[in-house]
């Protein structure tokens, strides 16, 4: 099983950044997909989530209509597309995989810094 995340960087306040994380190794159709994140000595918080068919998305409110998630199935990746992007929205960004009653996956992370 593998989840590998891409699309992090180095980005000005108000920029944009488009991650990805590619599955492999599952059935990802079957798993509802989430991002999360973690500052420098915070918690890891949740940023958003998708259904298994992509049809219901929810977001923490500080990335509320900024923020939008996506997932291909037939491409078994999921996106998360970040405009206007603040400071504080630099951590490093996780990709998950849960299915009720089954093992959650986690990716490795990428490094997303919003700075001048």
């Amino acid at each position: 099983v593998q989840l590998v995340e891409s699309g992090g960087g180095l980005v000005q306040p108000g920029g944009s950044l488009r991650l990805s994380c590619a599955a492999s190794g599952f059935t990802f159709s079957s798993y509802v997909m989430s991002w999360y994140r973690q500052a420098p000595g915070k918690e890891r918080e949740l940023v958003a989530t998708i259904s298994s068919g992509g049809s219901s998305r929810n977001y923490a409110d500080p990335v509320k209509g900024r923020f939008i998630i996506s997932r291909d199935n037939a491409k078994n990746t999921v996106y998360l597309q970040m405009d206007s992007l603040k400071p504080e929205d630099t951590a490093v960004y996780y990709c998950n995989a849960a299915r009720s009653g089954w093992k959650a996956y986690w990716g490795q992370g990428t490094q997303v810094t919003v700075s001048i």
